[in-house]
């Protein structure tokens, strides 16, 4: 490997919106991210849905659906 192409390789805090927080190697000393493995819907089995313009409101309302509030 050449001399003095090479950016430093240290240890790297990485931090996520959620809150969670650990340690690895990298480039850049500080990462920040939206979503991890604490906090995505595939790992932790909830289901988030994120309402923009009411949407989510329209499908239900277009196909008659009702959320799981509604139908206790």
């Amino acid at each position: 490997m050449k001399e003095g192409i090479h950016p430093k390789y240290v240890e790297a805090e990485v931090s996520c919106a959620c809150g969670n927080r650990w340690t690895t190697r990298s480039t850049n000393p500080k990462i920040h991210v939206e979503i991890c493995s604490a906090c995505h819907p595939f790992f932790t089995g909830t289901q988030k849905i994120v309402d923009t313009e009411g949407r989510v409101e329209k499908f239900l309302a277009k196909y008659k659906m009702q959320t799981k509030a509604q139908q206790k």
